[in-house]
């Protein structure tokens, strides 16, 4: 077995990776500048080194893409191909992302901060949801609808066409193959747009798939802003599908962008502020509370399921805090290169100063700062796990996303309180509780108005559940076998047949 990577060594591959980063966008099978030649830099926000400069795509480059992705669908190389051929093509996909898992992963970190302990992570699961998909799609069958003798009805699966998927910086990778996996192996032209902070794995991503025999269209990456690139993309007539996660904001405006042009289908997982509720009767205040800990801590809170609002029911709550903020003081941030390392660098200047602000209102505000609250000295943009309590619920650091290492601990005294804090929100894509008693596990986990409920446990689950939020946080499922079924149309056929 091969030693564990330290510090020193990711080091090494850091300084080798840098020296020769592709940074164009892949087109039509080929690498190539952006049609206006313009670039932007991508930066790492542990140093504040400019790693590249990328191609800055806009809407000539969009225009281009899908043209091309256009023509392969209409070709039929990859939509028409047999769904055991397509698993074999992302088979092979999955297991070329396996060589290469510490680029990838080291990717990610240079590029948004995280610490390669969480890139690792994430390549594994970027790597398991490509071949679950790929397994998928040659198991899922149509239907023979129930007729008389003289008719023969099918209800038949097909692609949807052209998708475009627009994926965020806080999981570049596994997000990718979140929207990519189940519309490629649902026979579709994928276009992938990464966030303009992330963009390099996308593209390594992109030879990776060229490598694997996938035909040429078929899967492309532009590298751009969203009010250029992305704003193309949502709105052109041949997009038939528009896959997204990210603000809320953002959100709403691809909805608009869809009803102004061909009516696309748009699936949305939008931000969140989830409820973590921790009943007196929970098994170990100990493990519950490091728990809690990592629900916002983990990957410098810059997670859209993050347990941002912790609840604790009065009787414990002073008891419960003293091991929350002990748990804390354990995942100080550190160089994300550094294997033990919890947190890393927030991914930009911008978030880094949008996190601060909301810690300076959560003080205006007379919340109680428990831990943290002030930024780290040195070049990089580091900021310590943050704990105010006393939150109400009228407090803009209680009801808004932050996006960031700040929990906001609320106290409650009964049951139904707590499930009213909870509900209590404009999202609703995760929440959580802890308790022993199975009568309280079955009543709460059907009245939390949420995606997803997590019950003894924070962010379980695998590729085998769906993943996604109600309410404004979105609309559209990855994972499991329900995204196929996003990224595919039915067709139904009712034959006559001669007696």
């Amino acid at each position: 077995m091969s030693p564990t990577p330290t510090l020193a060594d990711w080091q090494a591959k850091a300084a080798a990776l840098t020296a020769n980063l592709e940074t164009r966008a892949f087109i039509d099978d080929e690498f190539v500048a952006a049609e206006s030649g313009e670039t932007f830099a991508t930066i790492n926000p542990a140093t504040g080194e400019i790693l590249a400069k990328v191609a800055s795509c806009d809407a000539a480059d969009a225009d281009k893409a899908v043209t091309v992705a256009r023509a392969a669908f209409t070709r039929g190389s990859w939509a028409r191909l047999a769904p055991t051929a397509r698993k074999h093509a992302l088979l092979r996909l999955a297991g070329l992302m396996e060589r290469h898992r510490d680029t990838l992963a080291l990717l990610d970190t240079l590029d948004m901060g995280k610490p390669i302990s969480s890139a690792q992570s994430d390549v594994s699961g970027a790597i398991g949801c490509i071949r679950h998909q790929a397994e998928s799609i040659d198991k899922l069958y149509g239907e023979v609808a129930p007729t008389g003798d003289d008719t023969l009805a099918l209800v038949l699966r097909e692609p949807l066409g052209v998708v475009a998927a627009i994926v965020p910086w806080n999981f570049p990778l596994m997000m990718t193959a979140w929207k990519i996996g189940p519309a490629l192996a649902a026979g579709n032209s994928v276009i992938l747009k990464p966030s303009e902070k992330s963009p390099l794995s996308a593209l390594y991503l992109a030879s990776l798939a060229r490598e694997a025999g996938l035909p040429s269209g078929v899967f492309q990456v532009l590298p751009g802003f969203g009010h250029t690139v992305g704003k193309a993309l949502a709105l052109s007539m041949e997009v038939n599908c528009l896959a997204f996660t990210g603000s809320t904001g953002v959100g709403k405006q691809l909805l608009q962008y869809a009803g102004q042009s061909n009516l696309k289908r748009v699936y949305l997982e939008c931000g969140g502020k989830s409820p973590n509720i921790v009943f007196a009767d929970c098994k170990d205040l100990d493990s519950v509370a490091r728990h809690a800990a990592e629900a916002i801590f983990y990957n410098q809170g810059e997670v859209c399921i993050a347990g941002s609002r912790l609840l604790v029911e009065n009787s414990v709550r002073e008891a419960f805090i003293d091991r929350l903020l002990a748990a804390a003081e354990s995942m100080q941030p550190g160089d994300p290169l550094d294997p033990a390392s919890f947190m890393g660098a927030i991914v930009d200047r911008t978030q880094y100063e949008r996190v601060l602000d909301y810690i300076r209102q959560g003080v205006a505000e007379g919340a109680r700062l428990r831990m943290g609250g002030k930024p780290q000295a040195g070049p990089g943009l580091f900021i310590g796990p943050t704990v105010f309590d006393d939150v109400t619920d009228d407090m803009v650091i209680g009801r808004e996303e932050i996006f960031g290492p700040v929990l906001s601990v609320f106290g409650f005294d009964t049951e139904e309180q707590a499930i009213a804090m909870a509900n209590d929100s404009d999202y609703g894509l995760a929440a959580g509780f802890w308790s022993q008693d199975i009568d309280r596990i079955m009543r709460v986990t059907r009245r939390l108005q949420s995606g997803q409920v997590f019950v003894n446990n924070w962010a379980g689950g695998d590729q085998t559940v769906p993943f996604g939020g109600v309410k404004q946080s979105g609309n559209g499922r990855d994972k499991s076998h329900h995204s196929l079924e996003e990224y595919s149309e039915l067709k139904s056929v009712w034959m006559s047949l001669s007696s």
